[in-house]
């Protein structure tokens, strides 16, 4: 089925040994597509893991820090996290915060400590929660030698797109995306009654309407989609979006890249 909502979805302790976040999970073959929320002043310590992240705010802010560089980021501003990075994502204190969380699918959504080495076999999160809630993953032995992340040389990953999710409408249709090396985030604005036209999908694509409603259609199914809605559309899928006529649609959309798809295709 393409048409989601995060509400459907249960939310779970993505990292709980690391990390206050918490939210839905949507699984694709190439890519997992989140929504996670942190309270006031929680957030999670200094942590990596092989997959690469892309983070979108959408209520509240981050206090955000990517390898060595730290920044106050508000909704509009994409950050990139490359694989084995250091970073951190803490609510600020005025405001809970929710964001937009997407990790390729060469790992699991569960992160590993500043100073411990990828196991063998990744966590899922229900075996990470049953770990935390015994405390049988802290009697894991820790060797920051062993570690692999890295926290040198990462250059800036901040990536301000628009300067607010409310801010006045554009007249035209745009497309901003950023590529990184597993997966390529877009935030796109479509005016009154713009269309996509039909087309077949090349990479494996999830979309979150931000504001405005849509048709859509993937393959054989079609709704009507509004702010919340998710859209998920396989490689090899006909899509076809076109904005309603009652006013433009934002949304935000990450694809996969050839490189993820071969990784995880070889590792299946």
């Amino acid at each position: 089925m393409p048409f989601h909502r995060f509400e459907d979805f249960e939310a779970k302790y993505l990292s709980p040994h690391l990390s206050s976040g918490e939210g839905p999970v949507i699984e694709g073959k190439y890519m997992y597509f989140c929504k996670v929320r942190k309270e006031p002043g929680t957030g999670s310590q200094y942590h990596y893991h092989p997959n690469e992240l892309m983070i979108f705010p959408l209520i509240g802010r981050i206090n955000a820090m990517v390898g060595k560089e730290r920044k106050i980021v508000s909704p509009g501003t994409f950050v990139h996290v490359p694989p084995y990075a250091r970073h951190s994502m803490f609510a600020t204190e005025d405001k809970k915060m929710e964001y937009l969380y997407v990790k390729d699918h060469t790992w699991t959504v569960v992160g590993l400590a500043a100073d411990e080495a990828p196991p063998e076999q990744a966590p899922t999160v229900d075996e990470i929660n049953e770990k935390h809630d015994t405390g049988s993953w802290a009697e894991q032995e820790r060797d920051a030698s062993k570690s692999e992340i890295i926290i040198d040389g990462i250059k800036n990953n901040y990536y301000p797109i628009i300067d607010s999710l409310d801010a006045p409408e554009r007249t035209g249709y745009q497309q901003n995306w950023i590529q990184g090396e597993r997966l390529s985030f877009g935030f796109v604005e479509m005016p009154a009654e713009m269309e996509e036209p039909t087309s077949i999908s090349q990479r494996e694509q999830f979309i979150l309407i931000l504001s405005g409603s849509l048709h859509a259609k993937v393959d054989n199914e079609e709704k009507t989609v509004g702010e919340g809605d998710v859209i998920e559309i396989p490689k090899g899928s006909e899509r076809s979006l076109k904005a309603s006529s009652e006013g433009s649609v934002r949304y935000a959309s990450v694809r996969s890249t050839p490189q993820l798809e071969k990784l995880v295709d070889e590792a299946n």
